[in-house]
């Protein structure tokens, strides 16, 4: 009997799970770049990304590289970000060869089944993946320093970032669906099979047990993503959760090719209640967020940009939800600066900064600087892709400004810009360029492009299989 409830569930979660060419539901994304222009773009981000690389025996900054291997950065820092590698890895220009060595590093460096505490009350929690990776091979749980051992007061958080936690899973999810993924993910790395690690790696954020969010607090403060870890935030928080959504449908795709699907089942389900609950928690139902959705629900609550773009993008909110949500991105794109510049994208809108000194409530860099105010290229693929159906002339027009920049730059590529260059920082920065590629051109395998919840004949299957197993009729 388990044999055939366990057939019935791995074909119906076929039908829920990205499908075997990363494109959900057989929807294939739209043709945004011309030939030509994906060809421009491709060659810049080949040209960028060379300049990431550092050979074994260089030096980036103070750190020679004892990897053994080439180690590709951001761009610009002497060490391996694990979300940075991800995004760089899905534009398909990095051989798989080298996306295994990184991954391969990425599992040998996350932290073992007991915590470390690292002064401060700063916890490396069990199981944690870095935030970052020296190329001298030293793991680095923290942003805002290359010290292994630096717990800086807890000022860039008491435990790890969140989303590295889930972009590994991501890494796992694309190397799985160019290989054999049974092979990969049965892998042992120190004792412990890759699946099981990743497993290990998924629950080490803090969550709302009721909602299945992301959440953090002044005392435990953990940074929800990356490109805001110079952001104090606090409460439930909607980049991280969103990520942690997509996490959980990768993650129950790659049980199904482990041929659990009881593990499957249970990850398809807390993708479902995240989903359930992000417009209930972020949604602006007050009216004081210009109808964009919150990045948290605490400290730093400003209206998210980027995270309501990428809500749309991985189909967390649909229906007039969504409507709403890319009406209210339209009219923002139709102020100049009001949230675009040159195809770059801003955090909050200019109109919802929290006050005349600063966009966040909490933030490190001054204003309009950085991630507190600059504008970035990172998300314009996600942009793109949801504008593209519904409003082709807006995105083409974004997409000019945007490949009007890349060429007036001569091969630089910022890791942010705006307020008349003086926020332009770092001039050969890989995700800019890699991201955007990745999604556009399908080398991101359209993995975000993810369904919905299980189907209501899904549920009631694995219901059924739940009170077999409980009765202990299963063999």
């Amino acid at each position: 009997m388990k044999t055939l409830l366990t057939a019935l569930l791995l074909s119906s979660l076929a039908d829920v799970l990205p499908a075997a060419d990363g494109i959900a539901n057989g929807a294939a994304p739209p043709e945004i770049l011309l030939p030509e222009e994906l060809a421009f773009v491709r060659e810049l981000a080949t040209t960028t990304l060379k300049t990431c690389g550092v050979d074994p025996g260089a030096i980036a900054g103070d750190k020679t590289n004892t990897l053994g291997f080439r180690a590709i950065t951001p761009g610009g820092y002497p060490a391996i970000w694990i979300l940075d590698f991800t995004m760089n890895f899905s534009s398909g220009l990095i051989a798989r060869e080298d996306g295994l060595r990184h991954f391969q590093l990425i599992l040998e460096k996350q932290n073992g089944p007991e915590p470390r505490e690292l002064g401060q009350q700063v916890v490396i929690p069990a199981h944690a993946i870095p935030d970052h990776i020296n190329v001298d091979g030293a793991p680095v749980f923290f942003p805002g320093t290359y010290d292994p051992l630096a717990h800086m007061n807890g000022d860039w958080g008491f435990r790890p970032p969140s989303n590295n936690q889930f972009e590994v899973i991501l890494l796992a999810h694309m190397l799985a669906r160019s290989g054999d993924a049974k092979a990969l993910l049965s892998r042992e790395v120190g004792g412990r099979t890759v699946y099981e690690r990743l497993k290990l790696a998924f629950t080490v954020p803090e969550i709302d047990p009721a909602t299945q969010l992301v959440r953090t607090t002044v005392a435990r403060r953990s940074v929800g993503f990356i490109f805001y870890d110079a952001i104090e935030m606090t409460g439930d928080l909607l980049m991280a959760s969103l990520i942690r959504y997509r996490a959980a449908l990768h993650l129950a795709w790659l049980a199904t090719k482990m041929d659990q699907p009881e593990d499957a089942k249970h990850y398809a389900d807390v993708a479902q209640q995240i989903r359930s609950h992000i417009l209930p928690v972020f949604a602006d139902t007050d009216g004081t967020h210009g109808g964009w959705l919150k990045a948290s629900n605490g400290i730093s609550a400003q209206s998210d940009v980027w995270g309501s773009i990428y809500a749309i993008y991985i189909g967390a909110v649909e229906g007039e939800a969504r409507a709403a949500l890319l009406r209210t991105i339209t009219a923002a794109l139709a102020r100049p600066g009001e949230i675009e510049f040159e195809g770059a994208l801003r955090h909050v809108p200019l109109s919802g900064d929290f006050s005349p000194t600063t966009m966040w409530e909490k933030a490190r860099p001054q204003k309009n600087r950085y991630m507190n105010g600059a504008y970035w290229h990172v998300p314009v693929g996600w942009l793109l892709t949801i504008l593209q159906p519904e409003h082709p002339e807006l995105a083409q027009t974004i997409k000019r400004h945007w490949l009007g920049h890349l060429r007036a730059q001569q091969g630089k590529v910022w890791e942010c810009i705006g307020w008349d260059g003086q926020a332009n920082k770092n001039p050969s920065f890989g995700t800019s360029i890699a991201l955007p590629l990745g999604v556009l051109s399908r080398g991101e395998l359209r993995a975000d492009q993810l369904p919905g919840p299980p189907p209501a004949e899904l549920r009631t299957r694995s219901a059924a299989l739940d009170h077999e197993i409980e009765q202990g009729q299963t063999k």
